[in-house]
């Protein structure tokens, strides 16, 4: 395990999505520990399966893995001012439709990026929980990678390790249900969570490979359960390097 040296970054021009992660880290004085670097795929697409606790977690995360990242967001970012420009200059996507979802996606891996994204969804952002609890995934990601046709792809499992506790803002939750009245969660009671981690560690596990015979059986039958399977044992690292 390695601790991190952030470099100042100096903003007389607009920086990348990685420059302004590090000066993000920089600023805030979050002490970041990274383990497994090793791991980390060269020069291949690859598609980072993060847990979620922190608005820090993007900047944490991209500062960790020294890469840019174009990490899945919340449809609703979208319709924030100034939370919408701050989605562009960090290079994500909004997971509005599954259509654009997906076609995002295909793209950005073709290209042989490194894309993230939060398969917990909304609920581990809304709803206070032990700091090394995770949520159930969503299998979207796992769609994502055995369609696109791009040879060879890696997930990577990652965890944010972190013992600090959240607590309950000001923020009303139903606030975030006017910029998108259909997420569910967003009309309960009470303040949004928030979580500001005084020191974190990124724990980088071994890459998943999605193989050709992965899609081949994708495409059968039991295409949904084959991308079940995929998102539990994604699952299962991430909770693992929790532990």
């Amino acid at each position: 395990m390695t601790a991190l040296s952030i470099p100042t970054v100096p903003f007389l021009e607009m920086p990348g999505p990685l420059d302004l992660s590090r000066g993000v880290v920089h600023l805030t004085g979050v002490k970041l520990t990274v383990s497994g670097q090793r791991n980390i795929p060269e020069g291949v697409p690859t598609l980072v399966v993060s847990n979620h606790r922190s608005a820090l977690d993007v900047p944490i995360l991209m500062a960790g893995l020294d890469r840019s990242i174009g990490f899945v967001c919340h449809q609703y970012m979208e319709h924030v001012p100034g939370l919408r420009d701050m989605v562009h200059q960090f290079g994500a996507f909004p997971l509005d439709t599954p259509r654009r979802f997906f076609r995002q996606g295909y793209r950005r891996l073709r290209q042989r990026e490194m894309i993230g994204i939060f398969p917990e969804g909304a609920q581990s952002m809304v709803q206070l929980h032990s700091p090394r609890q995770l949520q159930p995934f969503h299998r979207g990601f796992a769609h994502l990678a055995l369609r696109v046709p791009v040879e060879p792809l890696a997930l990577l499992p990652v965890a944010l390790v972190s013992d600090e506790m959240g607590f309950e803002s000001p923020i009303p939750l139903r606030l975030l249900g006017l910029f998108d009245p259909s997420e569910p969660m967003f009309q309960r009671e009470g303040g949004h969570p928030l979580v500001f981690y005084r020191q974190v560690e990124v724990r980088v596990g071994e890459p998943i490979w999605v193989t050709p015979r992965d899609r081949e059986q994708y495409q059968g039958r039991q295409g949904t359960q084959h991308a079940q399977t995929l998102t539990d044992r994604c699952w299962s690292a991430v909770h693992g390097l929790l532990q």
